[in-house]
């Protein structure tokens, strides 16, 4: 499967280096700034670019008709205008803040969780995520998913965010619900970067041939 790689950060070479793993070829790589998307002949393009070029980017791919993975972070602002653009072409797009697989099996026991926790008052919660020095979003997009899912899940009380920048972190978050005599948390931990890489051409490879919005939980169920 050919890959149409937006953007050439520390993502976007990781992905170059491991296509191969999972039977991709990088069919191009459009750097920021760039507007070749429709010069390139692909099958998927996969976006790690930055939060205010997602939109400019989706609306390029789908005057190819090709489907799209959304790495970037940090973009949800204008999250109606891509949902729309994409909709209404009637491209796949796949959107997830976080890609590795490990992480997405870890949401899904924190929603269990939190509904566990949610007839309980006495129980509060927090999260807290750590990443490397050169990360701009705080909290994670990661962060932000888990919060949002916490609540989905049925847990009505509010829940702290708070962040950590330090060294060279991957990243590792950790959910906690504490009660009036004991504390319980779940947290994961990642060790290697091309862990989203591997997650990322996974997705691409399941949304290719399809149409409409998913995230990687749709990839977990394998459907």
């Amino acid at each position: 499967m050919k890959i149409l790689l937006i953007g050439h950060g520390r993502m976007g070479r990781l992905i170059e280096q491991h296509a191969g793993d999972h039977g991709c070829t990088i069919a191009g790589i459009v750097e920021l700034g760039e507007k070749t998307i429709g010069a390139t002949d692909f099958d998927v393009a996969i976006d790690f670019s930055t939060a205010d070029a997602v939109l400019e980017n989706v609306t390029a791919v789908t005057a190819t008709k090709r489907n799209i993975v959304i790495g970037t972070t940090g973009w949800q602002a204008h999250e109606a205008a891509v949902k729309a653009v994409a909709t209404a072409s009637g491209i796949g797009v796949l959107a997830s803040a976080n890609f590795s697989l490990g992480l997405n099996a870890f949401l899904r026991v924190v929603e269990i969780a939190s509904q566990q926790f949610a007839a309980h008052a006495d129980y509060g919660a927090w999260i807290h995520e750590t990443h490397h020095i050169k990360k701009l979003d705080a909290p994670s997009g990661t962060a932000k998913l888990l919060q949002s899912s916490m609540t989905a899940a049925g847990f009505p009380r509010a829940i702290d965010v708070s962040s950590t920048r330090a060294g060279a972190i991957p990243g590792t978050h950790t959910v906690g619900f504490d009660g009036p005599a004991d504390t319980i948390t779940l947290t994961h931990t990642v060790r290697d970067r091309a862990v989203f890489a591997h997650g990322a051409l996974e997705a691409a490879k399941w949304l290719n041939g399809r149409s409409g919005w998913f995230s990687m939980q749709d990839v977990l169920a394998r459907d």
